[in-house]
């Protein structure tokens, strides 16, 4: 987490405001710079010497003029206790770090010691137009979960209908909830949800990208969607039509190889016409209950046992599975584009050596697409 009195604060901000610098650009700059700051020093010449960096976003750097905003913005966080996460702090979610177009900073308010980092993080989306089935659905997947001895943090955008249901039954059965906002902290949008967010903030937090003033607009919640999907381990779509926000989370989770899941539902309600059409087309894997996603993302109850230690004997396997096998002893877990990264071996002959190695029960595939050894 970022001091509010960092001196490259105003900095770290100011490189999210500039217009047309989006987070995969600011990313590339301030890692060919060395730091945000060094990026406002540069020149048109040098910065149009960044890969990737061209005429009209060089343009754009050095006649901007945000750093007066982002220091409007560093009075608003340091009276309003807001907390920030820079993309490179140690606290920043690990699992955004893992998606290319994550945050440079995230705003956060909470009156607790939220873990973004928590073993067990669910997303639950879906429409505003939440019927009376989809609501109890979502309520009673949530219950069990917790009354199964799970606690995992629940996400959604606190919008009407399934979201804010999913925030309600969190708090209802003592879960941390995380509502990621469309717009600053200036504001609660709808306005009719600001209890909940004031409990929210008491029992989870409170969290945007988007600097203080930023207003309620449509166009912001593909930017708020991509936080959805990026800071679970899986996403529960629970009621959609066939075009709206929570199939947009979903597919976003799916681009970055984490799971999606969907609840069925009556064939001619247009509401669950956008669940039916994931299944369908293999984009999410159909749930009914707790159960099926305690079951699908391999949740277990520690029950105190001592495990045995798990015996490898590098005989038996490839010089590719070796390879991978001490990647993954030296790394805990790794998904299937970074072992291919540092071990320099293609995927496809990642792919058919992880495929082994689980066969064997050496590994276990574990939500998004990563692989760690089996304990």
């Amino acid at each position: 987490m970022t001091s509010n009195n960092d001196p490259d604060l105003i900095y770290k901000i100011g490189i999210g405001l500039i217009p047309k610098i989006g987070s995969i650009s600011a990313k590339k700059l301030i890692a060919y710079c060395g730091s945000a700051q060094k990026v406002f020093e540069l020149s048109k010449k040098e910065l149009m010497g960044v890969p990737g960096i061209g005429k009209i976003l060089a343009d754009e750097i050095v006649k901007q003029k945000v750093l007066p905003i982002a220091e409007r913005e560093i009075k608003f966080i340091q009276k309003y206790n807001v907390k920030t996460y820079y993309f490179t702090d140690p606290e920043y979610p690990n699992r955004l770090k893992h998606c290319e177009d994550g945050p440079i900073i995230l705003f956060v308010k909470s009156n607790i010691n939220i873990n973004f980092n928590a073993d067990k993080i669910l997303s639950v989306v879906g429409t505003r137009k939440a019927t009376d089935y989809g609501k109890n659905i979502c309520e009673e997947i949530i219950g069990d979960l917790a009354k199964m001895g799970h606690s995992p943090i629940i996400i959604s955008g606190l919008a009407y209908g399934i979201d804010i249901t999913a925030h309600r039954a969190a708090l209802k059965n003592g879960l941390q909830t995380i509502a990621v906002l469309g717009h600053g902290f200036s504001t609660i949008y709808p306005s009719a949800h600001k209890n909940t967010a004031k409990d929210i903030v008491n029992s989870g937090a409170l969290v945007t990208d988007f600097e203080s003033e930023a207003i309620f607009d449509r166009k912001n919640f593909l930017q708020r969607n991509r936080i959805i999907a990026g800071l679970s381990d899986a996403t529960v779509v629970v009621e959609s039509a066939p075009e709206g926000g929570a199939m947009i989370t979903a597919d976003i989770a799916n681009s970055y190889n984490r799971e999606v899941f969907a609840v069925p539902g009556n064939v001619w309600n247009n509401y669950s016409k956008g669940c039916n059409l994931l299944i369908k087309q293999n984009k999410a894997a159909l749930i009914e209950n707790a159960t099926d996603i305690e079951y699908m993302l391999g949740w277990k109850i520690n029950d105190g046992t001592k495990q045995k230690q798990l015996i490898i004997n590098f005989d038996s396997f490839t010089s590719d599975e070796q390879k991978i096998i001490n990647l993954l002893k030296e790394k805990g877990e790794e998904s299937i584009d970074v072992i291919a990264l540092i071990t320099g071996i293609p995927v496809s002959k990642v792919l058919s050596s992880l495929l082994n190695l689980e066969f064997s029960g050496i590994i276990i595939s574990k939500p998004g697409k990563v692989f760690a050894l089996k304990s």
